[in-house]
């Protein structure tokens, strides 16, 4: 069975960062998807040596990433809350075009004018 994918535009690519002793690398790409009425940016974490196939990767990039869901539990000690962490790690991507210039590729008149109709729109909450 193959991993699904997401697709949208790059919004961020972090540095790699590493942690503990064994030296875990994580990187994170966010990738942001208009849907008409918000915005979404979904993160999704390149794990040890896929961090570095991310290196090319900028900001404006159309992009669909191959990824599987990972969840932890966690707990302080045995009489605190247990919380549960979802996340997505991404296996592999491909670059569907390149970005283009400082707006990332986004237009920038159509999102002021779909911000000033949010703006007018006092049931349009989102959250």
């Amino acid at each position: 069975m193959s991993n699904p994918t997401v697709t949208g535009v790059v919004h961020l690519v972090e540095e790699t960062k590493s942690f503990g002793q064994k030296g875990f690398r994580k990187r994170l790409v966010v990738l942001e998807q208009d849907n008409g009425r918000f915005t979404s940016y979904i993160p999704v974490d390149f794990i040890q040596d896929a961090c570095d196939t991310v290196d090319g990767l900028k900001a404006g990039d159309e992009v669909e990433i191959a990824y599987r869901l990972t969840g932890r539990k966690w707990q302080r000690d045995p009489s605190s809350e247990v919380k549960f962490f979802l996340s997505a790690e991404g296996t592999s991507f491909r670059v569907l075009g390149e970005g283009g210039g400082a707006s990332g590729g986004v237009d920038v008149s159509a999102a002021n004018d779909a911000f000033a109709q949010a703006a007018s729109d006092d049931e349009d909450v989102p959250f």
